[in-house]
């Protein structure tokens, strides 16, 4: 069981951050070539004929700069997703940290005999690639290329002190610029990517929160439109009662008779409001969760068999209900590409299922609902019915609603 629980944790991160996970560790891990670069060029047939001291110094000069290539791109990735400063620090000490290893590497590979080009040349490029590598991430576009250019002017006496002829370091440094061009780019566009991917996410999160937003205003619309016009005639109808009796007008009266009768109206109107508030047609709902659904790229498949039209009014009512709040579940609490929503009589008894993928681990936990889904087990009891969420595969929520269908007449509380 121990075996899966890496598997179980993988699967309970939302895909933005399994993605960021993804894109960071591909980062890490281009720079465990740079200590095993220059372990090749200190082993190799020049390298080995040097002191174990001098080994052992640049060896270790080569660990750091790799453990400093593991901060820069971890900071300067979260710097560019806007979680932190940039990290100016830790990216000046990689610098110097990997003009050291630039120079160890010519000076002990430098040429012998006529040949003007050193052994570790290879080696020396890559270096300055990996430098440049969270420089383009952490450090703003327009600022890239001037440092970039900074860094490859300061490798140049650096080689020269290395014993590198002028004209070959100059060289060296024209390739290695070539190679950051790419390299630059290349993580640039892949920070852009993790970015872009959350981005979607917190537009999604927002989506969920409109649809509820645009629910509730058009609720209040309908309250305005319902009380606005009743409640002023009502306070200027009360006004003029209060006038008419103060002269011992007989009229008042009749005015207050009216206010009865306009509140009455009102009270009826608002039921009706709060009727349609508080019921939900099946049909209605259903299509509507294929059509929000949709709009958020999920696919939604809706098999409601040939009996639904059939269902009593209160039935279609309560699993209209089911059907609302586990669209909005799919939304807020999923990542999902897929849903499935399937109807079924049996024996007496109406059984609603909605499933969907792209669940992360725990976000699903069946021992810790959440409020939505306390209010649908509480409707569906009350009507002699149940809401149970069983197993299903990884990555997926099950939802099963069943309700008898020998109810009696759906009744609306008056406000």
């Amino acid at each position: 069981m121990d075996l899966l629980r890496p598997s179980r944790r993988w699967r309970a991160l939302g895909k933005p951050k399994r993605t960021e996970l993804f894109i960071r560790w591909s980062l890490y891990v281009t720079g465990v070539l740079q200590p095993l670069l220059l372990i090749g060029a200190l082993t190799g047939k020049r390298g080995a004929d040097l002191p174990d001291a001098v080994r052992i110094t640049v060896a270790a000069a080569s660990l750091t700069a790799s453990a400093l290539f593991v901060v820069c791109c971890r900071a300067g990735l979260a710097h560019y997703l806007g979680r932190r400063a940039r990290p100016t620090g830790w990216l000046v000490a990689f610098t110097v940290g990997t003009l050291v290893c630039y120079w160890a590497v010519l000076s002990t590979t430098r040429p012998t005999g006529d040949d003007p080009v050193p052994n570790g040349v290879a080696t020396a490029t890559w270096l300055l690639v990996f430098w440049f590598a969270p420089v383009a991430v952490a450090v703003p576009v327009k600022a890239t290329a001037p440092i970039g250019l900074l860094g490859l002017a300061s490798s140049v006496p650096v080689a020269v002190l290395a014993g590198i002829p002028a004209s070959t370091a100059t060289g060296l440094a024209v390739g290695s610029g070539i190679a950051m061009a790419l390299i630059g780019a290349t993580w640039r566009g892949t920070a852009w990517i993790a970015a872009v991917v959350w981005e979607l996410d917190a537009a999604r999160e927002a989506q969920a929160r409109l649809a509820v937003a645009e629910e509730r205003l058009r609720f209040s619309r309908d309250l305005h439109d319902v009380l606005g016009r009743n409640l002023t005639t009502i306070a200027l109808k009360s006004e003029l009662a209060v006038q008419l009796a103060r002269r011992g007008r007989t009229e008042a009266a009749d005015q207050m008779v009216e206010v009865q009768r306009i509140a009455q109206e009102s009270q009826r109107e608002v039921r009706e409001v709060v009727r349609g508030y508080r019921t939900a047609d099946l049909a209605a709902e259903v299509a509507g969760a294929r059509s929000v659904l949709r709009a958020a790229g999920v696919e939604c498949d809706i098999d409601l068999g040939p009996d639904a039209a059939a269902l009593p009014p209160t039935a279609q009512s309560v699993l209209g209900w089911v059907v609302r709040e586990a669209t909005t579940n799919v939304l807020r609490h999923s990542e999902a590409g897929h849903c499935t929503v399937t109807l079924r009589l049996d024996g007496g008894q109406a059984r609603l299922t909605v499933e969907n993928d792209g669940v992360p681990g725990r976000a699903a936990d069946r021992d810790h609902p959440g409020t939505g889904l306390l209010g649908l087990r509480e409707r569906l009891a009350a009507h002699g019915g149940g809401l149970a969420t069983p197993p299903a595969d990884p990555g997926r929520f099950r939802l099963t609603a069943s309700l008898p269908l020998d109810l009696p007449a759906l009744e609306v509380a008056a406000p």
